[in-house]
């Protein structure tokens, strides 16, 4: 199929939260072919540009006056192996979640602790996604993308990636790739991921005191359906603020005023504070403002509860960050990105 180019595109279906824009341009490409004829098509030069997935970590406040681009490239397959790895290469276009339990089926574990993650595989590196004790980083042998830079396709490593918390160079250089495949690398001897807390507990009421990996599975789906809301009945974008981190100090001095707060140590003296209880230590799960509000079972959600508009919801998200920096004097990140 050759690229599909569209003019003034409503939004409103490809995003989670379900809030209406339109896109000035939209491009439906299908490989590295299709991005360099879309390089050169006169139509879209000199517009911004922004690479949509699944939209499921996105919030469009206003039109975007720009071009949007979707990879539809599918396909998983085994591609190749290490001394301790297999190697499975996915397309862009592939939904993330199906991938993980289509690989479970053939027998290849690892990525169990991200099950039930909305979105698209070419999304996950951008925010190198992670939960329940897993980065992506972690399982990562390589992207291929689109280089708009050099007009070229290449391959990039793990370490080009340039891996961070909730970050990566595709964060950074958000106009320079567009991710064709992802390639994973996944353990030839597995072992489970199962230290974090809430998971144990999970695993533990189950009577899986020494889970396989179909078992981390479904007690990571039961603890994110239980948590999270579907965002096809709930317009939503999953976890909207960053866990922030803070040095030694700062948490001490949080802990001596507020004994209950959840952290979590960090290499290097640093520690990870959990948003979503100072969230709900300011009094703020469940709230509504119009037609915005916070998830009642979980306050790192944002929620749309019918026609909400996407600067509704940024208003609320504002009002949470000037409410947790002032009673913890920590401000909160958005892990969103906000159009």
């Amino acid at each position: 199929m050759a690229l599909v180019l569209e003019r003034n595109v409503a939004l409103q279906s490809m995003n989670a939260f379900g809030v209406a824009a339109t896109a000035s341009w939209l491009a439906r490409a299908r490989c590295a072919a299709d991005l360099e004829v879309l390089q050169g098509e006169p139509r879209v030069a000199g517009l911004p540009r922004l690479v949509l997935g699944g939209g499921t970590n996105f919030l469009f406040v206003s039109d975007f006056p720009g071009l949007v681009i979707r990879v539809e490239e599918t396909g998983l397959a085994r591609v190749g192996e290490t001394d301790d790895r297999w190697l499975f290469e996915a397309g862009a276009g592939e939904p993330w979640h199906a991938m993980v339990e289509r690989l479970l089926d053939m027998g290849a574990a690892g990525l169990e602790n991200l099950a039930l993650i909305p979105g698209t595989v070419g999304g996950a590196p951008v925010q190198n996604i992670g939960a329940y004790g897993l980065e992506l980083a972690e399982r990562l042998h390589g992207v291929r993308a689109w280089d708009a830079r050099l007009a070229v396709e290449v391959r990039l490593t793990a370490e080009q990636c340039a891996f961070g918390y909730r970050d990566s160079v595709f964060k950074s250089e958000p106009d320079r790739f567009v991710i064709l495949s992802v390639t994973l690398a996944l353990p030839k001897r597995w072992e489970p991921v199962s230290g974090y807390a809430e998971l144990d507990r999970e695993l533990k009421a189950r009577g899986r005191d020494r889970p396989e990996a179909r078992d981390i599975f479904e007690a990571v789906c039961a603890i994110r359906r239980r948590k999270l809301p579907d965002p096809g009945e709930i317009g939503n974008a999953g976890s909207f603020f960053k866990n922030p981190v803070v040095g030694r100090d700062k948490q001490s001095e949080l802990i001596g005023r507020f004994p209950s707060l959840v952290s979590y140590a960090l290499a290097g003296g640093r520690f990870k504070l959990a948003a979503g209880w100072l969230i709900e230590a300011c009094g703020l799960k469940g709230a509504t403002r119009g037609r915005a509000g916070i998830y009642e079972r979980q306050a790192l959600v944002l929620v749309n509860r019918g026609g909400a508009s996407g600067r509704e919801i940024l208003e609320l998200a504002q009002e949470v960050q000037q409410r947790v920096s002032d009673k913890f004097g920590v401000w909160l990140e958005p892990e969103a990105v906000i159009v």
